[in-house]
């Protein structure tokens, strides 16, 4: 998600660091999903909990920011458009997210969710035009198989599950794909923007647009169900610095293999907290997706370590004529 270069040599220690701080992101996000779907469950529409989960982020992101001296670089931008066009394709994504949460068991979600780096993927291919070959074509290949195996439970008449899975399980493939378009303009503006800006304009825009919805009809929340409003942005907002964070002390194809922990975790809070278990067809697909992701990360950073040799075979070509 953030594009920092490798680095030719990897500490160790800020390795392991990095990988812990990837890890207890994820479980910020576990615990951001819980609560929206608490509050989904609790009959509050999704985009008052889009503007809950992005407004309250910024608290702790201003925060984070203004300690770092970064406040003014989160504002200052030379691609206001190019960050409309991102923010949109988030809180898109986060508005499909939210709906498979309120329809889907939370391991479900979370799982068709891992379709978000194919989707990227693929779109690299065809929007920017990023050269795919044989190998990752595969491994894309198996991926969309196993999002097919997720979705058989769903789809298939007289199943175990009715109308409204259904629809929360295309809402987690919709979910994706916009995630899959924000990550594209992620990329185009990593290249010359800096990260806060990034997420400053992202959870402004979201929350922009999830309080424009209170036209539709917001539910007053009492105290409890106000606090878990509350809790799920902050938390949010906390997965995103700590996200942010691991990426400055390793390698992102050393980082993002963790992200799928997040799987771990919503398997125990979904069976401990809602009392979900879920499909094998489900966990098969879930697996094979997976697996695919993990194959991808690793062929993009065998392909990184190559062109990076050959680019020290050039220089030191040049400094010997």
């Amino acid at each position: 998600m953030f594009p920092w270069a490798p680095r030719p040599q990897i500490d160790p220690v800020n390795a392991l660091l990095g990988i812990s701080l990837k890890i207890i992101s994820t479980l910020a996000f576990t615990a951001m999903s819980t609560l929206i779907k608490l509050a989904g469950d609790a009959g509050y529409p999704t985009g008052q909990t889009v503007f809950f989960r992005s407004f309250f982020a910024l608290i702790p992101l201003l925060a984070w920011l203004a300690s770092r001296g970064e406040l003014v670089d989160a504002v200052r931008t030379t691609r206001l458009f190019g960050h409309l066009k991102r923010s949109i394709a988030g809180t898109m994504a986060m508005f499909c997210g939210f709906t498979a949460l309120s329809l889907l068991p939370l391991p479900d979600a979370t799982a068709i969710g891992y379709a978000t780096p194919l989707m990227t993927t693929l779109l690299a291919a065809l929007v920017l035009k990023e050269v795919v070959r044989v190998y990752r074509w595969s491994a894309l290949g198996v991926g969309f198989c196993g999002m097919l195996i997720m979705m058989i439970p769903y789809m298939q008449p007289g199943g175990a599950y009715g109308r409204r899975e259904a629809i929360g399980a295309l809402f987690g493939l919709g979910g994706a794909f916009f995630s899959g378009i924000s990550s594209i303009e992620i990329r185009k503006l990593a290249q010359i923007e800096k990260t806060g800006a990034i997420v400053f304009y992202f959870s402004s825009t979201a929350s922009v647009i999830g309080l424009s919805t209170i036209v539709l009809g917001w539910r007053m929340p009492g105290w409890h169900d106000g606090a878990l409003l509350v809790m799920a942005g902050i938390a949010g907002g906390v997965g995103q610095i700590l996200l942010t964070s691991s990426y400055r002390f390793a390698p992102a194809s050393v980082i993002a293999p963790f992200d799928y922990t997040t799987l771990i975790w919503a398997l125990i809070v979904g069976f401990v907290v809602f009392s979900n278990i879920p499909e094998p067809l489900v966990l098969t697909g879930a697996a094979l997706v997976i697996a695919a992701g993990l194959f991808v990360i690793w062929r993009e950073r065998q392909l990184g370590l190559e062109d990076r040799r050959r680019r020290e075979r050039e220089a030191g070509a040049q400094r010997s004529t």
